[in-house]
């Protein structure tokens, strides 16, 4: 299937390795051209090599997407090399130590704040003019089944729920512009060096297996290839009337009717 977007322009926020390296791989296989941020420059050299294996061109960037002083630095580096961005992934994303309200500082609330949703913003507003000016863009964001329903801890939960009402709010108002925003809610998914992989690293295997019988109805965790391959759909033409969405992958695991 041709999805109609071979030369445009991406950005994949956290895209060395994990859930972001298979949505910036799926795109450079539909002839895509991507830029990766992360903050280990050896990660992002040895991918953004796998990514012009693929044709395309591509640069790394290293970056903190939380480092909200960092966004417009990086924004013009891709826009010197590559051009325009027409696809916006935002996917650096995670949790810091928290649980309830009584034991969360604000500086770890805030900060997750600042990785999960304010870094996204602020990375919206530099792309969307551009958008707009052509009438075609294509936003996707990396949220969480937990920013959908109870999970996790509270100020992780709580970003994601955000990034989501984020999202619908702009999807709605900008469908009239022909840029259109979405978000891909993944559920347990492992991928090397991912929070997964650590749980089974950390855990005994009994504690392991009673997660996954409890959890999963798949009996097994998810794999990054479908959320990958989801981004590149919904950057595609085949998607063109998808804005506002968030799409669950998780196969089966979540609560939600919603």
């Amino acid at each position: 299937m041709d999805l109609g977007i071979k030369g445009k322009v991406a950005l994949v926020t956290g895209g060395s390795r994990g859930l972001g390296k298979h949505a910036a791989l799926s795109l450079a296989g539909e002839g895509v051209n991507v830029a990766i941020s992360g903050r280990t420059p050896e990660t992002l050299e040895k991918t953004v090599a796998e990514l012009k294996g693929l044709g395309v061109s591509s640069i790394g960037v290293a970056a903190d997407i939380s480092d909200l002083s960092s966004s417009e630095e990086l924004h013009q580096k891709i826009v010197d090399s590559l051009g325009p961005i027409d696809i916006l992934v935002n996917n650096a994303g995670g949790g810091r130590p928290s649980n309830t309200v009584a034991d969360t500082s604000f500086e770890n609330y805030l900060g997750t704040f600042n990785l999960n949703l304010f870094g996204a913003f602020k990375l919206m507003q530099l792309t969307v003019p551009h958008m707009q000016a052509q009438h075609w863009g294509r936003i996707i964001s990396i949220t969480s089944i937990y920013g959908r329903e109870y999970g996790g801890n509270i100020s992780y939960m709580s970003a994601k729920a955000a990034l989501i009402a984020t999202t619908k709010h702009a999807g709605v108002t900008l469908a009239k512009d022909g840029v259109l925003f979405n978000t891909i809610a993944p559920g347990s998914i492992l991928h090397e060096q991912g929070g997964w992989e650590s749980f089974q690293n950390d855990n005994p295997p009994e504690v392991v297996e009673d997660f996954i019988k409890n959890n999963l109805p798949m009996g097994k965790f998810g794999w990054p290839e479908p959320v990958g391959d989801l981004v590149a759909f919904l950057a595609s033409e085949k998607a063109n009337l998808i804005t506002g969405a968030c799409i669950v992958v998780d196969g089966g695991q979540s609560h939600s009717l919603i």
